[in-house]
């Protein structure tokens, strides 16, 4: 009952505050709600029934406390506990009984204790009577508690019932009538809410089913840039990015960041944070993709003035190049102009048309040599032969784009794969006839390469893109490729460059992959013919091989390689000018030990002859002193019956003959 009771209570103040909140649910402002007179109003009257409530729970809550509360809290605390106090009495007065019993059951025979025996007899009697009194009011309260404790358990529940008899007639009587209506008009009204509600989830739902469809490529996080094109006319973009934080002198940290542009100014935003900070002021920037030994799709922007350097990474390469394009459109300030976005468009188009390149340096050169138009083929032809002895001379104003780079040659501008790289470039480019090992690293010996070598230089380069040019007379060919590689990744918009480290040995040089150590590429110094640095920018550079095999028609193969280092790219063609010189000399060397070996072997075979020749004149002089020796006068022999025998000239000279050819083999073996 005592539950009951705090319910009770708790649930008239609970619904007092429902009341008061919906009083002051005008007061609220919520993000996702307009201001809505009907919905206010609507609960404002429902404040008011919902008070109404609150007084007949508290009514109730009265009617309880007085009728259901106070009689059982009356049973315990009055009447259980003067049993409990009565009952303490008497096992006290029944203990002082004990005790004087006791002390009266021994006493004394003797006549000297009367005194002490009638002390202990008027205490047995005064227990014993306070023993008999305690215990009949006790047995009276017992008696009488069997009755209090009906009363205590019937009279709560009667005043529960009727406290809550009472609160529903109280509910019946001045809520039914009043607020029927309201109550009728608000279930429709749900009712309509309801079906509104279903209507418009049904029409969400639909919407986004086609929006599933119609995006679902954007769902992957690197989507195909042929189905997805990239918009390279945006003058304003946000979204997440990765930004790349140094954390010591050569570790980093990679931490992701919401990113956006306002204005000229890129700013970025943590998830906690408030509001996005300024990163820098890309008006006038440059931005460039860059290849991160750890990420992939990194862009790094760099001010104006060269003091502040961002690397960031974007999640797709759409992403990146639109980001990339975003902030060169931003640098040149097109985003202050009225229509920001055409503009943009016309620049990105006028920038296209720049940069594709012209068919020859004839068209070029036009209007800087009026004196060569009237010439005959013959002469151009002739000049064109002549212009490695030309020099001296302003050489690309003369020099003709086919006598350099063939029309419409491709370009390769990734290294694919270690194995089809050697499979395709490197046997075709560099005219190697030999088996290649499958798993990236060059058959042959390549250890033995690298630890004979004497020198051993390591560069870090990137891999621009290769080409296949006619002449190699001059490092005009060299320049040129580096210009048509160039814009033809400005048109395509390629800004992926393969990083790897350039070994630079007297045998050759290499391409090895920076994280597995694999040769990606491999150039033989015999067959590098030229190698020269950018005039202006000095970090690129690039080199020339040409090979005497692999065509039908017996023309050599010359490919142009073109690459950007993070080093002065002359040191580089320095490294590779003393790498030749160094294989040169080795070349000289080794040519003049093979040329000593076969005089010293020469000579060997020489002295051979003449301990031969010496060998026969012996056996001669040892021939003819035999025959000497023969040509003697013969003795007679004896013969077995005691008679002397005389040989014949013929058997004498069977004798020297078999002596003579055992002795003659005898010098042969």
């Amino acid at each position: 009952m005592h539950r009951i009771y705090d319910a009770q209570n708790e649930l008239s103040a609970a619904t007092h505050l429902t009341s008061k909140l919906l009083k002051e649910y005008e007061k609220q402002r919520f993000p996702l709600c307009c201001d809505d007179e009907v919905m206010s109003s609507t609960l404002q009257q429902f404040a008011k029934v919902i008070d109404e409530l609150s007084s007949c729970h508290a009514v109730l809550s009265t009617q309880l406390a007085d009728a259901m509360m106070f009689p059982i809290t009356q049973f315990k605390e009055r009447d259980l506990k003067e049993i409990l106090t009565l009952k303490e009495v008497f096992q006290i007065a029944s203990d002082d009984h004990d005790m004087a019993v006791n002390r009266y059951s021994r006493l004394s025979k003797r006549r000297d204790n009367e005194k002490v025996k009638g002390e202990v007899m008027e205490d047995v009697y005064t227990s014993r009577k306070k023993q008999h009194q305690t215990m009949m009011h006790y047995f009276t309260a017992l008696n009488t508690l069997q009755y209090k404790k009906k009363m205590s358990l019937l009279e709560p529940l009667l005043g529960y019932m009727q406290a809550q008899i009472s609160f529903f007639k109280l509910g019946s009587e001045n809520l039914t009538q009043q607020w029927e209506d309201f109550l009728i008009d608000i279930g429709t009204s749900v009712q309509n809410v309801r079906r509104e509600m279903t209507g418009e989830v049904d029409v969400m739902q639909k919407t986004i089913e086609d929006m599933e469809q119609a995006n679902d490529l954007l769902y992957m996080p690197d989507p195909d840039p042929s189905l997805v094109p990239v918009n390279r006319n945006l003058t304003r973009k946000a979204g997440y990015l990765n930004t790349r934080n140094k954390t010591g002198l050569v570790s980093s940290s990679w931490e992701r960041q919401y990113f956006f542009t306002q204005g000229g100014n890129l700013m970025s935003q943590a998830r906690a944070d408030v509001a996005g900070g300024l990163v820098m002021d890309i008006d006038n920037c440059s931005v460039m993709a860059v290849d991160c030994e750890d990420r992939r799709f990194c862009f790094q922007i760099t001010s104006f003035d060269g003091k502040k350097v961002a690397i960031l990474q974007a999640e797709s390469r759409k992403d990146c190049e639109e980001w990339i394009a975003t902030i060169n459109n931003i640098s040149k300030r097109i985003y202050l102009s009225e229509n920001p976005e055409e503009i943009a468009a016309r620049v990105n188009q006028s920038a296209l048309e720049a940069v594709t390149p012209s068919p020859s340096f004839q068209q070029r050169h036009e209007s800087m040599r009026p004196s060569t138009q009237g010439r005959p083929p013959a002469a151009r032809a002739s000049s064109v032969s002549s212009a490695g002895s030309e020099t001296a001379s302003p050489a690309p104003s003369v020099l003709y784009l086919d006598a350099l780079v063939a029309p419409n040659t491709p370009i390769q501008f990734d290294i694919i794969s270690p194995v089809s790289e050697e499979d395709a470039g490197q046997a075709k480019a560099a005219g190697l006839g030999r088996r290649t090992n499958p798993f990236g690293e060059s058959g042959g010996k390549p250890a033995e390469e690298s630890e004979g070598s004497i020198l051993h230089q390591l560069f870090i380069a990137r891999f621009l893109g290769c080409m296949e040019v006619k002449n190699a007379d001059s490092s005009d060919v060299i320049y040129e490729t580096m210009r048509q590689i160039l814009a033809a990744r400005a048109i395509h918009n390629i800004f992926r460059m393969t990083e790897s480290h350039l070994l630079v040995t007297c045998e050759c040089l290499k391409l090895i992959d920076p994280q597995t150590q694999v040769t990606r590429l491999r150039f033989p110094l015999s067959s590098m013919v030229l190698c020269a640095a950018h005039q202006e920018n000095k970090r690129l550079f690039g080199f020339v091989l040409q090979t005497a095999e692999g065509r039908v028609d017996g023309q050599p193969i010359i490919v142009c390689y073109i690459f950007e280092s993070n080093n002065d790219g002359e040191k580089i063609c320095d490294s590779v000018g003393l790498a030749k010189q160094i294989a040169f000399h080795s070349e000289m060397d080794r040519k003049a030990t093979e040329k000593k070996k076969e005089q010293d072997k020469a000579k060997e075979k020489q002295q051979e002859e003449l301990s031969k020749q010496k060998q026969i004149e012996k056996d001669l002089e040892e021939q003819s002193r035999l025959i000497a020796a023969f040509s003697r006068p013969t003795p007679l022999a004896t013969g077995t019956d005691g008679q002397s025998l005389v040989l014949s000239n013929s058997q004498s000279e069977d004798s020297d003959a078999g002596v003579e050819g055992r002795e003659k083999g005898e010098s042969e073996a």
